[in-house]
């Protein structure tokens, strides 16, 4: 079992910026990349970052390039997802997982931990 432990939700102007941490603990040999996901209310899950523990390769959708950046401290078992020029549309629930396979990591069905989830929310 690997167990996921996120922080550094909260409530940010327009424009302002988070970080968000993910703390992984328990068997993390076994965890090959990780993953932040959101969902917002009414929404579906949506893919927002990943990267590879060996090697540090990064995937990010679409709709957060250039604003958000993840990044990994390997020594430490965390993963951290930097926020900057956050929209109101950025608002929700801020999850993230990890994955035993390097493939698919834009797919939720590609991870076998997840996190209880912080909250993000943008006022405009």
């Amino acid at each position: 079992q690997v167990q996921l432990v996120e922080s550094g939700g909260g409530l940010v102007q327009a424009g302002g910026s988070l970080r968000l941490s993910c703390a992984a603990s328990g068997r993390t040999f076994s965890s090959k990349a990780m993953g932040w996901f959101r969902r917002a209310p009414g929404k579906e899950r949506e893919f927002v970052a990943a990267i590879t523990w060996l090697g540090g390769a990064t995937y990010y959708a679409d709709s957060v390039k250039g604003r958000f950046t993840i990044s990994s401290d390997n020594a430490r078992n965390t993963v951290y997802l930097q926020m900057n020029s956050l929209k109101p549309e950025d608002t929700a629930g801020y999850y993230c997982a990890a994955a035993t396979i390097l493939y698919g990591l834009e797919y939720h069905s590609s991870y076998d931990y997840w996190g209880q989830g912080t909250q993000v929310t943008v006022s405009s």
